[in-house]
Parts: C-alpha cells; structure tokens; sequence
C-alpha cells in the first residue's frame, strides 16, 4: 500500500482524535525511523524502499503546498518547496547511487521538532 493510501486511510492514525499536525508528524515520523533502521542495518533493499517512501511523503508535501486553497504564507511555502525538491532530489540519489540518507533523516527531525513546536538547537 503506498504512503499516500495509508494516509487517507487512517493507517497513520490511531482511533484517537489527532490534529493535521499530529497526522503530519506521525507520517514524518514513521518514514524517518524507516530510513534510521535502514541505515542502521545495512541493508540495500530496506534503503531503497525506505527513500521511496521518503519521496512519496514529500510528493504529497509538495503536491499539499502548490495546492491553490494552502493558506500558508508565501515565504513558509517556498521555504517547505525548497525542502521537499531537495529531499526528493536526496531520495533519488539514494535509490539510484547508495548515497548516505543521513541529510534526509536530518531534514525529516527539523520538520518534526517545528511540527511540535520546537526550535532548533
């Protein structure tokens, strides 16, 4: 099932009431800890699926973004754009060349502490 399904389906969520931001973070968060046990097992098949699953989050996060009804200010949006080519850009690198997916699992945690609200050390 892809990320996309699993979404809108509520395989992401629990049977408590969540906000988009705890969907979102929870999404970011499943993929990034996909990518951590990938990187930590050494296993090239486990990376390849888990920088795909990447890219399909980030495509939903981009396709979310130039949707016409985002009400997000102009600036956030080019900020999250810029993130999201970057991250599928990585993503295909990793796939296609074994790059290392440290930068996307870095990506992925500043997207998760600014969905909790966090600032950056």
């Amino acid at each position: 099932m892809s990320l996309s399904s699993q979404i809108s389906t509520g395989h992401f969520r629990s049977r408590h009431v969540h906000t988009n931001r705890d969907n979102e973070y929870f999404a970011f968060s499943q993929v990034t800890q996909t990518l951590k046990r990938a990187c930590q097992s050494g296993d090239r098949y486990l990376m390849i699926e888990a920088a795909h699953s990447s890219n399909q989050l980030w495509t939903i996060v981009a396709t979310n973004l130039m949707h016409p009804e985002n009400t997000l200010p102009s600036d956030i949006k080019a900020g999250l754009l810029s993130l999201a080519f970057f991250s599928l850009k990585q993503g295909h690198h990793v796939i296609s060349s074994g790059v290392p997916a440290d930068p996307l699992i870095e990506v992925n945690m500043r997207i998760m502490r600014g969905l909790r609200g966090e600032s950056d050390p």
